[in-house]
């Protein structure tokens, strides 16, 4: 296995490509003399110099003082002969032996206290360098002064020192390498030492285990993106699109297309049903969290969001444990799935070959190997399966839906051959449902799982997927038969639990579905933690005025399904300003918000005029959002579209609009009027992303009884004048006045989204 090595930017990295031998104590004996006085200097400038060197250099000094000094007169001695200079008789050196041992003793006590003054080496560093890279310690202190090299030979020697004191050019012409930067560049190769921990130094040097693992036995059953460090065997959608509600908006008979980018288009399901309504999306899990920047602090407390309580935190604890005890089961459980029938272990290493294709990511080359064993042998299921695999992870690197489909009919004849392995029938058809999900294909999903819980009536997560494809079709009724059959042997499923209290709450059986939605949430349960969940079982708290349904609601901003414990929208892009009240000014749409108020008697008459012809076209609210009352709504654009005739009850208010693409382009909001009678309440509740901001247009508004609190600020409207706000942030209405109230709601983009998002995301 290749290994991974990690190349430092320390000083190692740049040592002198010269052998160990070539250091500091090799200055050779030829070099040209200079003057004694300034050598002091020289060790000082050189950084590095130890105690063993100076003996060298003063036996490189030494003839320098004989030829600088003054010729001395001839003396006489005692005997009567004369002596050149003073000196002894018969011609004896001028000093001891033991005064020049003095002074090379004083030098090599100079130099070392010059170091260890100046802190020149860390020595320290250098040792644990040194241990590091196997490295002597000349070798270290080379490098150290590497940055001194004046004449380019790699060390630092005696030439290099007479070009510091100025009595030599150097060799080299370096622009910018004075000796300021020299030290500078030192310091900081110091501190970086420094700063570097063993740990760290140790992570750098260890290589990546990661490719020594092997694949899974659920790797095996499951067709994954091959990555250089094995991923968990997660069957969630690299390429899921952004919404997968928005296939329950469109018709029926409408073809599977590939768009202009390339991207999996997902073939729209049957009409919307209660569970779509009730937002039962196939992928709900807050995927982007948004830091909200400048969301202002209320003043007071909200009385309705208190601290997390002990019992609180038990809970979560709880949880903790019984997701890893849950984690602990699953791993002992799993074994690696028998995919070979009796003739595919005669062919084992041509599919082995094969299938070490695919897992490298050679899903082109895998594809061919494996359709040339499909060719020889035809009666092979292992085969076909890999294949099936294989055309499986080709569609998702070409993003092609054609390419998917074919994986999805190969999977169906891998498990219509005869002789197929029980664990190979039950991987091909579950990883065959999946895929047609994912394609938009709900029924044909609904039909292989329900092939999958005959064949294997004891297993309980296929009728869980089973009751999940019921709610993506809207067919509660069917959801919840199947969720009562599991419960019924399995009391304690998680799962099945947290869906079944969702069933009930959109049927506003508030009461009942909440200790369903709150065990299921606590038993930690794989698929139980997902943002939907805590949603509904924090709105049905609310309902029955418990004020945990914040401690919920904490929950699931800490598990990242909402922004903050206020902002539960569930589709959202990262990064985007987060405030629950706008100025217009804030928003830059002023234009349009100056339009609605220089207009607005224009769109009120032309709202009461559809009101009085009583045609029906004031449908009342449907998602369940009223405690009491009656409640109104016009709507004219949805999803950036034009609802179908609307526009004729109201022609001059649509050619208002149609100027202004950030409201009627807009394919996350609506623009819609909105009637709203005496006595009515809407329970706290929020939108379902933070891709837009929504304006009221104050249209009949009575004198008193009517206001709107978004987070814990509560406003009125008046009429004539724009309300801005964030839905994606919880908010609240009452009406009790004596007279019904309108209004005129107007979704515009969020103003931070780019021309690129507002286009490429998908409507809600």
């Amino acid at each position: 296995m290749q290994r991974f090595h990690h190349y430092g930017t320390s000083y190692a990295s740049s040592l002198p490509s010269s052998p160990s031998s070539a250091a500091v104590d090799e200055v050779q004996a030829d070099e040209e003399p200079f003057v004694e006085e300034r050598v002091d200097d020289v060790v000082q400038e050189s950084g590095g110099v130890e105690e063993k060197e100076a003996p060298q250099v003063k036996e490189e000094v030494a003839p320098a003082e004989s030829t600088t000094e003054p010729k001395m007169p001839s003396m006489e001695s005692k005997n009567g002969k004369r002596t050149e200079g003073g000196g002894d008789a018969a011609g004896g050196p001028k000093y001891s032996m033991f005064t020049w041992f003095v002074v090379l003793a004083l030098l090599g006590v100079w130099s070392s206290v010059a170091v260890v003054y100046f802190d020149i080496v860390d020595y320290d560093s250098v040792i644990a360098r040194a241990k590091e890279f196997h490295m002597n310690f000349s070798e270290v202190l080379q490098g150290k002064l590497t940055a001194y090299d004046a004449d380019g030979d790699g060390d630092f020697d005696v030439e290099d020192a007479k070009v510091l004191l100025g009595l030599k050019e150097a060799d080299r012409a370096e622009v910018g390498n004075s000796p300021e930067k020299r030290i500078d560049t030192i310091k900081a190769v110091a501190e970086e030492l420094e700063a570097r921990s063993p740990a760290e130094s140790e992570s750098e040097r260890r290589p990546r285990a990661a490719d020594s693992h092997g694949v899974s036995g659920s790797q095996d059953v499951e067709s994954e993106i091959q990555a250089a460090v094995p991923l968990p065997p997660v069957v969630e959608y690299d390429f899921i699109p952004d919404d997968s509600q928005q296939s329950m908006h469109l018709n029926k008979d409408e073809v599977t297309i590939i768009d202009s980018t390339g991207v999996l288009v997902e073939e729209p399901a049957d009409r919307q049903t209660v569970a779509a309504s009730a937002q039962y999306l196939t992928s709900s899990k807050f995927s982007q969290e948004v830091e909200p920047e400048p969301e202002p602090k209320p003043e007071p407390e909200p009385e309705s969001a208190p601290s997390q309580s002990k019992h609180e935190a038990e809970v979560v604890d709880k949880s903790s444990e019984k997701q890893a005890d849950n984690k602990l089961k699953e791993k002992a459980k799993k074994k690696k799935p028998k995919l070979l029938n009796t003739f595919d272990k005669t062919i084992k290493a041509e599919i082995d070959a094969a299938e070490k294709l695919r897992k490298k990511g050679k899903v082109e080359e895998a594809l061919r190997a494996f359709e040339t064993l499909v060719q020889r042998y035809p009666q092979s299921p292992r085969s076909r399966y890999g294949k099936a695999q294989a055309e499986d992870d080709l569609a998702e690197k070409l993003r092609s839906n054609d390419m998917l489909q074919r994986a999805i009919n190969s999977y169906r004849e891998a498990a219509e051959l005869p002789d197929v392995t029980s664990d190979l029938l039950r991987a091909a058809l579950k990883r065959r449902a999946e895929r047609q999900q994912f394609l938009g294909r709900m029924r044909g999903s609904l039909a292989t799982l329900e092939r999958l819980v005959q064949i294997f009536p004891e297993d309980i997560s296929l009728k869980n997927d089973l009751g999940v494809a019921h709610l993506l079709l809207g067919d509660n009724k069917g959801a919840k038969m199947v969720y009562e059959e599991v419960l019924a042997v399995a009391p304690g499923n998680g799962f099945a639990k947290v869906h079944y209290g969702f069933i009930l709450k959109s049927e506003n059986k508030i009461a009942e579905s909440i200790p369903y939605l709150k065990e299921g949430l606590e038993s930690g349960e794989p698929g139980t933690d997902d943002g939907r969940f805590y949603f509904h079982l924090g709105d049905a708290l609310q309902r029955v005025g418990d004020n945990s349904a914040y401690h919920w609601y904490e929950l699931g901003h800490q598990r990242g399904h909402f922004a903050s414990v206020w902002q539960r929208s569930l589709y959202n892009v990262d990064g985007l300003k987060a405030q629950p009240w706008w100025t217009p000014k804030e928003t830059g749409y002023m234009d349009l918000v100056k339009m609605l108020e220089r207009n607005w008697r224009t769109i009120r008459d032309e709202a009461l005029a559809v009101m009085d012809q009583s045609t029906g076209l004031f449908i009342p609210e449907e998602e369940n959002l009223r405690e009491k009352g009656e409640w109104g709504q016009y709507t004219l654009w949805q999803q950036g579209r034009i609802v179908g005739n609307s526009c004729q009850g109201v022609p001059k208010t649509c050619s208002l609009l149609e100027r202004y693409p950030e409201a009627t382009a807009c394919k996350r909001g609506q623009i819609k009027f909105s009637v709203m009678q005496p006595n009515t309440h809407v329970w706290p509740h929020t939108g379902p992303t933070n891709c837009r901001l929504r304006m009221h247009l104050g249209l009949v508004i009575p004198k008193q009884g009517c206001r709107i609190r978004c987070t814990n600020q509560t406003r009125e409207w008046e009429e004539g004048k724009v309300l801005i706000f964030d839905d994606s942030f919880e908010h609240e209405v009452w009406q009790e006045a004596d007279s019904y109230r309108l209004i005129f709601i107007v979704d515009v983009w969020h103003p931070e989204l780019t021309q690129y998002q507002r286009q490429t995301l998908s409507p809600i």
